[in-house]
C-alpha cells in the first residue's frame, strides 16, 4: 500500500511514530498517558506497556510533585491555551534531563477538553553549552576587568612611588642636617616610618598589577612556614589555632620568598578576621604535575593551601575578594590589597591563585607555585643589610623627567660625594653625555616621555659601550634589549639602595 492511500489519520499517526528526538504523547483530562510515540520511549525510557494509563507526573522531580508543578501546567495549558516550560524532568532508570516541555490543550466539538497533547524535547546538551559559553564569557570579563584595574593600579602605583622618593629622601637628608633634637628627631622618624608604609602600599598595589619587583629563589616551603611560624602565631592571636602538614619529601618551589611571606601573612590576617571566636588555620602542601590546564602551563607545581574555619564568604563577596581596594572590613581595618598582592604574586611567577568558599564554611585559598629544577640550591628569605656600600667620588649624569625626584636623587649622590649633573630627558642627558666625556655613571628614571631609560642607555653605550649605568624604576617589566650591565634600581630607594646600585654598576666585570 502507498503512502498516498492512507487516510490522513493513518498518516499522522505514522509520522508522529516515526520521530525520534521528541517525545510526543497525549494525556486524558487527568493527565494519564493515553498514547506513546517512539522518540518518547526513546527519552523516558518507558515502554508503552510500562507507562500507558500511568499518570504524567512521573515524570517530574519528587519536589516538582510535592510543589504540584503537574497540576498546575495541565491548569495554566488549560485555562490559557498552551504551557510552555523548561525544567528537570526524570527518566525511568532515575537519571535526569533538562526538557522543554509544551502542553496544549485538546478540544471536542462542544469545547469541553477531552485530552492533552505534549511534546517533550531533551535540551540537556544545549543547556551546558550556553552554561559553559556564560562562564567563558563571565571569566572573560573578570579577567579584561582585572587587567584594566591592573593597569591603572599599576600607574597610580608608579605616581605615587615618584611622591614617595621624594618625601623620604628629603626626610633622609633633614634629618642629617638638622641639629641633634630628640622631638625634631622623632617627628622625621614618624614621618620616614609613614613614607615606608606608602610605599609597602604601592608594592602591593605593583604585586596586583604583576608590576613588582620579584627575586624568586629557590624556597621550601616548610622552612619557610617554619622561619615565620612565630610571626604567623602572633598574628592569628591565642584564639586561633596554627595546624601545619607537609610531606617529608616536598619538593622545593621557585618565588620571591619575602613577597611569599608576605602573602602567606595576608592570608593569616584575613582567616583571623574571619574567626572572630577563634578556630584553625591549616597550612598544607602537595606536589602535582600539571598535564593540560587552561591556568597553568604543563609542569610539575607545589600546591599550598590555607584552609580556615571562619565564616567564609557569599558568591557576590568571593567574585570580588581579589579585586584591588575590596574589602569588607570596617573603615581603617583593611586596605582591601592583601588577596589582590597574593593573586599578582601567583600569577608573575607562573602560577595561579584560587579562592574557594561558602558561608558558614570557612575559605580554602590555594597557591600553585612552580616546582623548582633539583639541582638549583635552596634559600631563604634575603634580608636587608645595614652596611652602605661606599665608592670612590664619581662624576654621575643623573636624569629624571620628576624636577622634585631628580633634585632629591642628585641630593642623595652629592651626600655620598659624588659631582652630578642633572638631565631632565633623554635628549638632554645624550648632550651631556656628548659633552662631558668625564662622566663617569649614568643614574636615570625608566618612565619618561618621548625617550625612556631604557632607550637612553641603548643610545649611550653606543657612544660609549664601558660607561656604567642603572636604571631606576618601580616596574618590573623591563625591554629584553636592556643590556646585561644596566643595574636596576627599584623605586622609591634610599640612599642605601643607592649605593648599592652605584657600587655594583661600577664594579669590574
Amino acid at each position: 500500500m502507498q503512502l498516498a492511500q492512507l487516510d490522513e489519520e493513518m498518516r499522522y499517526r505514522l509520522l508522529v511514530e516515526a520521530v525520534t528526538d521528541y517525545a510526543i504523547y497525549m494525556l486524558d483530562p487527568e493527565g494519564r498517558v493515553v498514547s506513546w510515540n517512539a522518540g518518547a520511549q526513546r527519552l523516558k525510557g518507558y515502554t508503552p506497556a510500562q507507562i500507558l494509563g500511568r499518570s504524567f507526573s512521573n515524570f517530574y522531580t519528587e519536589a516538582d510533585r510535592a510543589a504540584g508543578l503537574p497540576a498546575r501546567a495541565l491548569m495554566t495549558a488549560a485555562t490559557q491555551g498552551r504551557f510552555e516550560a523548561e525544567g528537570w524532568r526524570v527518566r525511568r532508570d532515575g537519571s535526569c534531563f533538562w526538557a522543554l516541555v509544551v502542553i496544549d490543550p485538546i478540544r471536542g466539538e462542544d469545547g469541553s477538553i477531552i485530552g492533552y497533547a505534549k511534546v517533550t524535547r531533551d535540551l540537556t546538551e544545549r543547556r551546558a553549552a550556553q552554561q559553559a559559553l556564560e562562564q567563558a564569557r563571565e571569566a572573560l570579563f573578570q579577567s579584561q576587568k582585572l587587567d584594566a584595574i591592573g593597569q591603572l593600579t599599576g600607574g597610580v602605583a608608579h605616581d605615587f612611588n615618584n611622591l614617595l622618593m621624594v618625601v623620604m629622601s628629603s626626610l633622609s637628608l633633614a634629618k642629617r642636617r638638622l641639629p641633634d633634637d630628640p622631638k625634631l628627631a622623632q617627628l622625621l622618624d614618624n614621618a620616614l616610618s609613614g613614607a615606608r608604609r606608602g610605599a609597602a602600599l604601592t608594592q602591593r598595589m605593583l604585586a596586583f598589577a604583576r608590576r613588582q619587583d620579584l627575586k624568586p629563589t629557590v624556597v621550601h616551603l616548610p622552612a619557610l612556614v617554619g622561619g615565620m611560624a612565630d610571626l604567623l602565631a602572633r598574628s592569628l592571636g591565642s584564639m586561633v589555632q596554627l595546624q601545619t602538614e607537609f610531606p617529608l619529601a616536598l619538593c622545593p618551589v621557585r618565588v620571591d620568598a619575602n613577597q611569599l611571606e608576605l602573602a602567606l601573612l595576608n592570608l593569616a590576617v584575613n582567616a583571623r578576621d574571619a574567626m572572630p571566636d577563634g578556630g584553625r588555620l591549616l597550612l598544607q602542601a602537595q606536589e602535582e604535575t600539571v598535564a593540560v590546564d587552561g591556568h597553568l602551563a604543563p609542569g610539575r607545581y607545589v600546591r599550598l593551601v590555607a584552609a580556615d574555619s571562619g565564616s567564609g564568604m557569599d558568591a557576590a563577596t568571593l567574585a570580588r575578594a581579589t579585586e584591588p581596594f575590596f574589602t569588607t572590613k570596617g573603615a581603617g581595618k583593611g586596605t582591601g590589597l592583601g588577596l589582590a598582592m597574593v593573586h599578582g604574586l601567583a600569577a608573575q611567577s607562573g602560577g595561579r591563585f584560587m579562592l574557594q568558599s561558602q558561608p558558614g564554611e570557612g575559605t580554602t585559598a590555594t597557591l600553585w607555585l612552580p616546582a623548582a629544577a633539583g639541582d638549583e640550591p635552596v634559600d631563604g628569605p634575603a634580608r636587608d643589610g645595614a652596611t652602605l656600600a661606599s665608592t670612590r667620588p664619581l662624576r654621575v649624569l643623573a636624569v629624571d623627567d620628576d624636577v622634585l625626584v631628580l633634585t632629591n636623587t642628585a641630593a642623595l649622590l652629592e651626600e655620598l660625594g659624588h659631582t652630578v649633573l642633572q638631565a631632565g630627558s633623554g635628549d638632554e642627558a645624550l648632550r651631556l653625555l656628548d659633552g662631558n666625556p668625564a662622566i663617569d655613571l649614568l643614574v636615570t628614571d625608566h618612565v619618561m616621555p618621548r625617550m625612556t631609560g631604557a632607550q637612553l642607555i641603548a643610545a649611550a653605550l653606543q657612544a660609549r659601550p664601558q660607561l656604567p649605568v642603572v636604571l631606576a624604576t618601580g616596574y618590573a617589566e623591563l625591554p629584553p634589549s636592556l643590556p646585561f650591565s644596566a643595574v636596576r634600581l627599584a623605586k622609591p630607594f634610599d640612599q642605601a639602595a643607592l649605593a648599592q646600585a652605584i657600587a655594583q654598576a661600577v664594579a669590574p666585570r
